[in-house]
């Protein structure tokens, strides 16, 4: 994408970054789901969403790094960053062809003894988590026919979207009208960040322990939260400060993805099918309204 010359570029680049990544998330908490027992699945699921977490809010002190960089060999201080984040990328994906164990009934990780991946698989059995079986139209009707990939799936388009100022360049907008600096208008928004990390460990931890396995308690103190949040910032005409506040406040929503995932994963464990469909389906429905719900409420002149 740095030597892209025109937005069609960007654009066929952009779908096939899309298409490469859309099973990333999803799939990777359906693998953490097949390690994890549920006293554990809480912890490692958050683990993995506060990691995307803070490889975005790298990704911000980056940009205001690399924009000091503009003009250096010719590249412009956005191309540099798109340099930069290849540099690091490369050699992560390529770790990851390497580690990434599959499933316990499948896997041929070099890392994991026969002793290990037979207990990780007794552990499995011991949850009631059920193993792989062929996808037959009795399957598919019984996943069709219960509650959990229609509910499950319409929490998660809840939150993705209920809780979308997080994601959104709201922040950063407002304080580029503010007069601050791009590093800052880079590096500010971080905060949200930071508290979404914050409150994805306090509400992974609580969960599993605190809460005895309860997923719903963190999930509706988020809801709580954005609909606070959201609230004030709808009215707008607020105090300085509490619109600060509210600005950072919105990532006690993020943080509950993962708990999301996890719920879902221990719903639907005795059927490993339905486990993964679920899990596929909770991520694309929720991107897919996401991505022509902003054009129907904010509509511009």
């Amino acid at each position: 994408m740095a030597k892209c010359s025109n937005a069609r570029q960007i654009y066929v680049l952009r779908f096939f970054i899309g298409l490469a990544e859309s099973t990333f998330y999803p799939g990777m908490q359906y693998v953490i789901g097949s390690w994890y027992q549920k006293s554990e699945l809480a912890k490692r699921s958050c683990i993995f969403h506060g990691s995307s977490a803070l490889g975005s809010m790298f990704s911000a002190y980056l940009m205001a790094s690399v924009y000091h960089l503009d003009g250096v060999h010719g590249f412009r201080g956005w191309q540099w960053l798109f340099i930069i984040n290849t540099v690091v990328s490369l050699p992560i994906a390529t770790l990851g062809y390497f580690f990434l164990p599959d499933v316990p009934e499948t896997t041929r990780a070099w890392y994991l003894t026969p002793a290990e991946i037979a207990l990780a698989q007794e552990r499995m059995q011991a949850d009631g988590r059920a193993n792989r079986a062929p996808y037959t139209r009795a399957k598919f009707k019984n996943i069709f026919s219960s509650w959990h990939i229609y509910l499950l799936t319409l929490l998660y388009i809840l939150y993705n979207n209920g809780g979308g100022v997080s994601g959104q360049p709201a922040f950063a907008i407002w304080l580029k009208q503010q007069g601050y600096s791009i590093p800052q208008v880079n590096a500010y928004p971080t905060l949200t960040t930071v508290v979404q990390i914050v409150t994805n460990i306090i509400y992974a931890w609580t969960s599993d322990t605190v809460l005895r396995g309860e997923r719903w308690p963190p999930i509706i103190f988020s809801a709580i939260m954005i609909i606070i949040v959201n609230t004030s910032l709808a009215i707008w005409d607020i105090p300085v400060a509490w619109k600060w506040a509210c600005f950072i406040l919105a990532g006690c929503s993020s943080g509950v993805s993962g708990l999301i995932y996890a719920w879902a994963q221990e719903i639907c464990a005795r059927d490993n099918e339905e486990r993964a469909l679920v899990a596929a389906s909770m991520n694309e429905m929720a991107y897919t309204v996401q991505a022509w719900l902003p054009l129907l409420i904010w509509q511009q002149q």
